[in-house]
């Protein structure tokens, strides 16, 4: 038999958010203008999702990265019949929406990632 998958406890406003496909508001969320060095993991389940290195400013109101972790990512059609939502492969959770066609940088990708479904570790933090 699997082993069950440990989950984070949530705040109402993160499982609106992770649980329930919600949006923060633009420029509310914490990690919009974090540019420290270090790793976003899943808030509710703690894969490693992006790398600093992967993140720019996209002057959106959320955070955006070029780049996922390799495979920690899951995109599907959203049901707007639009866009393409972008989900923590391990667990589901809701990140926000993956953009392409924008020249933004040369990958021409953009991750508009909602900060209340990241938790970011800086680097120094992984050396204890």
């Amino acid at each position: 038999m699997g082993e069950k998958l440990k989950l984070n406890k949530l705040t109402k406003e993160e499982e609106a958010v992770i649980v329930h496909k919600g949006t923060e508001a633009p420029f509310s969320g914490e990690y919009e203008s974090n540019f420290k060095p270090g790793t976003y993991v899943c808030k509710r389940c703690g894969a490693p999702l992006y790398k600093s290195e992967d993140k720019f400013d996209a002057h959106c109101g959320w955070p955006s990265f070029d780049q996922e972790i390799e495979g920690a990512v899951k995109r599907m059609p959203d049901p707007d019949g639009v866009r393409t939502e972008i989900e923590c492969a391990n667990c589901g959770a809701h990140l926000g929406h993956v953009f392409t066609g924008e020249m933004y940088t040369l990958k021409n990708v953009r991750h508009c990632v909602n900060s209340i479904s990241l938790r970011f570790i800086p680097n120094d933090d992984k050396k204890k």
